[in-house]
């Protein structure tokens, strides 16, 4: 069969980072077909790609675009997404592939947990993760470790934990369920198991969450879903997040001393690693109607991706868009993504970040990569990182 020649001539989507907090090579690229261009994905499919910034957002912001899978064939960015359709799962359907109004209605029912307020009582039970993981650390004979195990998923547990409303003695269960292989399986058999027993939390999101059932507003089923979408969507990204945070200020001397020195403030430092290190692939979408943006028609049925990434390097909006600069007080990233799928974890995973790297440099001012940055080994996929962090100091 010939292939049209409209088609050849459609980039494909590169997803495959080098370096983690680096952009696939060539996707920059993209920005000189437009705004919103077609992409070819690893599968053959062509969609649309938002680039820019301004694109994203308002993208991301219309209601024409679902990311239901019932509405129609949503893009799978990696070969990983495409086996088992995980989108059409019960935990998939919560939050992550449900549109207004039965998304609205979800995040109402978890969102106190996840006020601001709510979550700066979280930072003591933080910090003191942080001091004793770090007390482990340096009590060792060799100064070296590897962070990802040593330091940054204990502390991350321990927000979940907090999260959750967890008391401190079960906090060993929840560490293990967490970096479990089959993390959503896990996490689904603990909470059931859990939430069976006569002394159910009364605290933190699964005490908002049980109260909830107890006034019939939501199912048992529904509860340990909710609870279970946000471990799984929100803890495996805050690790890879901290980790290759840690790692781009370690190959930026200059940045990291501003920071240490106290140059630059500690909540605008976080904000320009966030939108430096943007982890994702894209945020996928279908369209329910046609579109017009950006002088292309999307039309209903056309898949998206909203390239959240290079969208955080738009040139228009950031100067000197591919350069770590802690003063830069980066407002509009889409990190965390827009409109009304926007993070909801968002307040959580700044927090964890900050206390993560705060404390971590300030008993470690000394620490170094304990490999050349080519010899890390990138973890690949819908979110990328590395598979581990060994330092030293």
């Amino acid at each position: 069969m010939t292939v049209p020649e409209t088609e050849l001539a459609v980039p494909d989507l590169p997803l495959m980072r080098e370096c983690p907090y680096v952009l696939p090579d060539g996707q920059a690229q993209l920005r000189e077909q437009g705004a919103v261009t077609e992409v070819r994905l690893f599968d053959g499919r062509i969609v649309w790609a938002a680039t820019s910034l301004a694109a994203a957002r308002a993208l991301l912001a219309d209601d024409r675009l679902s990311v239901d899978p019932d509405v129609g064939d949503i893009p799978k960015l990696s070969r990983v997404l495409a086996l088992g359709r995980p989108e059409r799962s019960r935990t998939m359907r919560t939050l992550l592939r449900t549109d207004p109004p039965q998304h609205l209605d979800q995040r109402r029912a978890m969102r106190a947990a996840f006020a601001l307020k709510r979550t700066h009582t979280h930072r003591p039970a933080l910090e003191a993760a942080a001091d004793a993981a770090l007390d482990r650390m340096t009590s060792r004979e060799e100064p070296a470790a590897e962070l990802l195990t040593a330091y940054i998923r204990p502390l991350v547990t321990t927000g979940a934990a907090e999260l959750l409303g967890v008391a401190v003695d079960e906090r060993p269960d929840i560490d293990t369920v967490l970096h479990n292989l089959n993390t959503a399986a896990a996490v689904t058999a603990y909470l059931t198991d859990r939430l069976a027993r006569p002394d159910r939390p009364r605290r933190g999101l699964l005490g908002d969450l049980a109260a909830q059932v107890e006034a019939g507003v939501i199912t048992q089923e529904e509860m340990v879903e909710y609870a279970t979408v946000v471990l799984v969507a929100g803890v495996d990204a805050t690790v890879s997040t901290i980790a290759v945070s840690v790692l781009a200020l370690l190959t930026h001397p200059a940045e990291l001393s501003r920071l240490l020195a106290g140059e630059v403030s500690w909540p605008g430092a976080v904000e320009e690693l966030l939108r430096f290190v943007a982890l994702t692939a894209g945020l996928v979408r279908v369209a329910r109607a046609d579109i017009e943006i950006a002088g292309v028609r999307i039309a209903a049925g056309d898949g998206v991706a909203v390239l959240n990434p290079l969208a955080n390097r738009d040139p228009e909006v950031f100067e000197r868009p591919d350069e770590l600069d802690l003063g830069r007080r980066p407002r509009g990233h889409l990190t965390f993504g827009f409109g009304g799928h926007q993070c909801l974890g968002q307040h959580v995973a700044r927090l964890e970040v900050e206390v993560a790297l705060q404390r971590l440099l300030a008993r470690i001012p000394g620490l170094r990569l304990d490999v050349a940055l080519a010899d890390l080994t990138p973890r690949r996929g819908t979110i990328s990182g590395v598979g581990a962090l060994p330092v030293a100091w």
